[in-house]
């Protein structure tokens, strides 16, 4: 599988997803500055990532502007062809922007910026990102963000639930998915979701940064395993 990172002014986790991508997982990235037009050398087996960080400073509202980078129309028509996209934290703000998936992300209840690492749960085994996941064990992968509490309208989640295309939901060390759990305010303690066709995943939390040994957490690990599995499993 290729994975291509696309790098917005302001992003700071491109760095940090190659790494993981390209040293840990071995398997080859290409950086794609946000004015390219076209995703010439990548096929819907691929994956396109939208990384951490804070894309044109974070101006208007997170992911607003990066909405508009070039790039962005051919990350869409990528997604609707079938093709894999995945947004961590301003990449998941920047999803949701562009329609791409429901809801946005407001700022955190607390009005503060938060960054620790927290525990969630799978919902669904359903995608490919998180097919291998065990949906009854606590994942701690670390969150960074200010504008982090999901929205949406109570027809939407209730789409959310009924499509199960909730990936994650914030919960405690014991698995509890409760309010005491919740870091900013999310509804439904949503952590991550999917779009209708399964294809595009967004997420808050950080999972390049709980991926390796020498950070002392691997938990992030098994999503890039799970969408690697799916992309060898379909083509063997």
């Amino acid at each position: 599988m290729k994975f291509g990172v696309v790098v917005f002014p302001g992003s700071n986790c491109d760095d940090d997803m190659r790494h993981v991508i390209e040293s840990v997982l071995q398997q080859e990235v290409e950086m794609l500055w946000h004015k390219n037009t076209s995703l010439e050398g990548f096929d819907t087996g691929d994956c396109i990532v939208l990384p951490g960080g804070f894309s044109y400073g974070d101006y208007l509202r997170c992911g607003a502007i990066a909405r508009f980078s070039p790039i962005m129309q051919a990350v869409i028509d990528f997604a609707n062809r079938g093709g894999y996209v995945f947004g961590v934290c301003n990449g998941f703000q920047i999803l949701c922007e562009s329609g791409l998936l429901p809801g946005v992300l407001l700022r955190n209840n607390n009005q503060k910026f938060i960054c620790k690492n927290v525990y969630l749960k799978a919902q669904t085994n359903a995608t490919d990102l998180t097919a291998q996941i065990d949906l009854s064990v606590p994942l701690k992968i670390p969150i960074a963000h200010a504008e982090g509490r999901y929205h949406a309208d109570q027809a939407t989640l209730d789409t959310l639930v009924q499509n199960d295309q909730i990936l994650f939901k914030y919960c405690d060390a014991a698995g509890n998915e409760d309010a005491a759990a919740n870091p900013n305010g999310s509804l439904l303690n949503i952590a991550g979701i999917c779009n209708k066709n399964r294809n595009v995943f967004g997420m808050m939390p950080h999972p390049e940064r709980a991926a390796e040994e020498t950070l002392g957490n691997t938990d992030g690990r098994v999503l890039f395993e799970s969408l690697l599995k799916a992309k060898f499993a379909s083509v063997s």
